[in-house]
């Protein structure tokens, strides 16, 4: 079975990773749009252009390089993204691109042509600079002007301006879309991100649903008050309330979620923040995932009564507003038997498993097949310098997703 050159892989990734390398935390600041991420890009295109591949950049500054297949039927796509959050580590995202580009390479080396066109995407602004999925969601039609026009980072920097400041047409991210009759199937390696491979001593994950989530912003208010003047039973604390609530999440989940279910209070803010007050106002985050959007309505729904619930019992009014939702995806079966097919002749133990993050495969996926290939994270450690993969599991993944592509580009 064809193999990757993981030596070029090894050599691509470090090189990479000093794109945005801050020397004091060694964290990597390549977020969307910055200088750093279009130097990222234009390397990624020389390197392209050097594997004698045809490279192209749409109207959301979506990197692509192709090897153009014997038929004209529907080309397989494999990609990720190589924007990042603030000091990240060297993998995330950047691990899937590379190693697709290293399957192109290996394919144009062999003179190998198949029948379907082979195209690598490097996706803009997967790490949600600007709202996130940006590049994604252009290619899927998702983008209008509204959004173009008002997409704003957290320092209020418009996404138009920033496009603008590199010299290109904010409004043509509209025509990045595609016909999703053009596309047969999509495939994204992407490091776990968490500590299940790592624990269990697996070289591979195979994804076969992608977790959907909702996010809230959740308001308790009640009565600010005197700490010592006022007595514990007639007390309208807000603070009360969220601890209540707290202690309901794994009732909840237990009750109404499954085994893949997930919730979680990340930020919390008591007010007025007075060590000698009581509390008048708790606002808090709650991000709720699960792979079922039955379960996910659910979840929903007894969030919503036990809030409630909490709020006539401690006399607080309770109030959320919805941030984001993003439904579940389901992997191609196709796709993941394919995977699965070319691990067992690789001879590579791999795990069947969820992905609890979102990535571009889930905007994908709601417009084409998909699939999912994840490697080991080091003590389950992403976005940091500490992230990293053992090069022996990235060479894992790597083959598996090479003779994938043979595999899927080759049925017609």
């Amino acid at each position: 079975m064809l193999q990757v050159n993981l030596e070029r892989i090894k050599s691509d990734i470090l090189t990479l990773a000093e794109i945005g390398r801050n020397k004091e935390d060694r964290g990597i600041y390549r977020m969307a749009f910055t200088d750093a991420d279009i130097e990222a890009k234009r390397w990624l295109s020389d390197r392209i252009v050097a594997a004698d591949l045809e490279h192209a950049v749409d109207g959301a500054v979506n990197v692509s390089g192709v090897l153009e297949g014997s038929t004209d039927q529907p080309r397989v796509m494999v990609g990720s993204h190589i924007d990042t959050v603030p000091c990240a580590g060297a993998l995330d995202g950047t691990l899937g691109v590379v190693v697709g580009l290293e399957c192109l390479r290996r394919l144009k080396e062999e003179g190998r042509q198949l029948k379907r066109t082979l195209e690598l995407i490097a996706f803009s602004d997967e790490e949600g600079r600007f709202g996130g999925m940006f590049g994604s969601q252009s290619l899927c039609g998702h983008i209008n002007p509204e959004r173009l026009a008002t997409m704003k980072d957290l320092d209020g920097v418009l996404l138009q301006d920033e496009l603008r400041r590199h010299d290109y047409d904010p409004m043509a991210a509209l025509d990045a879309a595609r016909d999703p009759e053009s596309i047969a199937s999509y495939l994204e390696l992407h490091i776990e991100q968490g500590p299940v491979l790592d624990r269990v001593h697996k070289s591979l994950g195979i994804v076969d649903e992608i977790t959907g989530l909702f996010s809230w912003s959740v308001w308790l208010r009640g009565e600010a008050n005197h700490a010592g003047t006022t007595p514990m039973e007639m007390r309208n604390d807000a603070f009360m309330g969220l601890a209540d609530f707290a202690h309901e999440v794994p009732r909840i989940l237990e009750e109404n979620g499954s085994q893949r279910s997930r919730a979680t209070i990340g930020k919390a803010q008591i007010l007025p923040g007075a060590a000698n007050t009581v509390p008048g106002l708790v606002e808090f985050s709650l991000d709720v995932r699960d792979t079922s959007e039955v379960i996910l309505d659910d979840l929903s729904s007894a969030f919503r009564k036990a809030l409630s619930a909490i709020a006539r019992r401690r006399n607080l009014m309770f109030e959320f507003e919805q941030k984001s939702y993003l439904a579940p995806v389901g992997c191609s079966e196709v796709v993941v038997h394919e995977l699965m097919e070319q691990a067992n002749k690789l001879g590579i133990d791999f795990l069947a498993m969820p992905s609890g993050a979102a990535h571009d495969a889930q905007i994908m996926g709601r417009m084409v097949p998909v699939g999912m290939v994840f490697v080991p994270s080091k003590n389950g450690q992403s976005h940091s310098p500490a992230e990293w993969t053992a090069w022996a599991d990235i060479g894992a993944g790597a083959n598996v997703m090479l003779n994938t592509l043979i595999g899927l580009a080759d049925d017609l």
